[in-house]
């Protein structure tokens, strides 16, 4: 029975395996949604240049640009969720995939219906776009303005580009302005499996996102880590 999916989104896989490419092209699209696939990266930033995706799953073991190297390069000026594939079980290797920029990752062998679930769960995280209308409410964070209703974030009138991931966190500190989230929290709102790796790996999200709203960001003004009771939004 196909497991239920957000919104028919488009998956882009890049995987040089094309036994793999294949199996999971069938099986998300037995699942709903539209699939696009692409044997390298190279193939895949020939697709990115004139199509729009939903969410990116990428294995990281690729010869040439790897999947690493590819989502840093992307995360440059591209949002689009990110999933990486690793036969790496590590959890060094999984957190390099997170500060590469992606937003989850998955280890190889797995379950096809876990890759549903993951990409579901991201997609989830994806801030829906607000009406045009809708009321402004926003946090100054220096010379960082975060549009709370819109969820966008703006350093003076350059936007600055947020993952899927980090406007979730966003999203969720806005809702507790001057008050401490634990870790746990995080992860568990996240929709991401309980455990210290899990929190180790929204502790990367954090630093990321930090760079983007700190002036100096291994001393956070605004971005606060609450000894022993996780983190805390504190604007202006």
């Amino acid at each position: 029975m196909p497991l239920p999916n957000i919104n028919d989104a488009h998956i882009l896989i890049v995987d040089d395996d094309e036994r793999i490419r294949g199996l999971l092209q069938k099986f998300l699209s037995r699942n709903g949604f539209w699939v696009t696939a692409a044997r390298d990266a190279a193939h895949a930033r020939r697709l990115l240049a004139g199509l729009e995706f939903d969410l990116l799953v990428l294995d990281v073991m690729m010869p040439g640009e790897d999947g690493l190297t590819l989502t840093r390069s992307l995360r440059e000026t591209l949002t689009t969720p990110i999933l990486l594939l690793t036969a790496k079980a590590e959890a060094n290797e999984r957190i390099l995939g997170l500060e590469a920029g992606a937003d989850d990752y998955l280890t190889k062998p797995f379950e096809p219906k876990e890759l549903v679930l993951r990409i579901n769960a991201i997609l989830r995280r994806v801030p829906a776009d607000a009406p045009v209308d809708a009321p402004p409410k926003s946090l100054q964070l220096g010379d960082v303005r975060y549009d709370v209703s819109r969820g966008e974030m703006w350093r003076g009138t350059d936007l600055v580009r947020l993952t899927a991931t980090e406007s979730a966190l966003m999203r969720i500190f806005s809702g507790a302005i001057h008050q401490s989230v634990t870790r746990a929290k995080l992860v568990e709102d996240l929709g991401r499996d309980n455990g210290q790796s899990q929190e180790r790996a929204v502790d990367v999200q954090i630093t990321r996102l930090r760079r983007k709203i700190e002036v100096d960001p291994k001393n956070p003004r605004y971005l606060q880590t609450v000894r022993g009771a996780g983190y805390m939004l504190a604007p202006d």
